[in-house]
């Protein structure tokens, strides 16, 4: 079983709490343990439960967000929730894993909570050769108002569709509402590779290459003519 992601939400307005609060409850890998008013019923929290990941408010009272995040010493990851984007850089600088500007929507949410990395769950060992799931990477997407799990290693490639994106797979491929250039810095990059203005494909699925086109299974992607240096320097 995979283990979840243990969240606190450090937020003093209600329904900001709230919205964080249902957002999570909607994510299967999320575990909300607590909701804090302030940075220093969150300290206590911290210092008594395991956190993977903080939502943390700036403007906070006694203690603000941006201060109360220098102090900590073993940080779990920080993503920042506040009204104030002049705040982004000093978010950015103290390693936040993302910077929410409210009011922000599930989908962006997700985006930010995507950038979490998943830690692999202990897999028994047996003579099989096959990758268990809970040592496989994963993302959540939005479809048909279902939370669909999708596993990276099985994503051939990724094509633009206006506002939407088409994940392909071997057999199949989905349709989500999402950017390309959002996804590009989701996926891990030693995994999937831009190789145009519409297309990110997974190397490891790549059969053959030209100067003008990839091959993965009967698809034949273009290569866009400024992303060309980049591929020949990568492959």
């Amino acid at each position: 079983m995979t283990q979840k992601i243990r969240c606190l939400i450090v937020e003093d307005e209600p329904i900001a709490a709230e919205i964080l609060e249902d957002y999570i409850a909607q994510v299967p890998h999320l575990y909300r343990v607590a909701t804090c008013r302030d940075a220093l019923l969150a300290l206590e929290v911290l210092n008594n439960e395991h956190i993977d990941l903080i939502f943390l408010d700036i403007h906070l009272p006694k203690l603000k967000g941006i201060e109360f995040a220098r102090t900590l010493k073993n940080k779990p990851q920080i993503i920042f929730t506040t009204a104030y984007h002049e705040y982004a850089i000093e978010g950015f600088e103290l390693a936040a894993l993302d910077y929410l500007l409210k009011p922000f929507t599930f989908s962006r949410f997700l985006q930010a909570v995507n950038r979490m990395p998943i830690s692999s769950g202990q897999a028994i060992k047996t003579t099989s050769t096959s990758i268990k799931e809970d040592e496989r990477k994963y993302l959540f997407f939005n479809v048909n108002k279902k939370q669909v799990k999708v596993m990276l290693d099985e994503i051939t490639h990724i094509e633009s569709i206006k506002d939407y994106v088409s994940i392909h797979f071997a057999q199949q491929h989905i349709v989500v509402k999402h950017q390309l250039k959002e996804l590009e810095k989701i996926l891990p990059n030693d995994r999937f590779v831009r190789v145009h203005r519409s297309y990110i494909v997974a190397i490891k699925h790549i059969s053959a290459y030209t100067k003008e086109f990839i091959e993965i299974g009967a698809f034949h992607i273009p290569i866009g003519r400024s992303y060309k240096e980049a591929l020949r320097n990568r492959f």
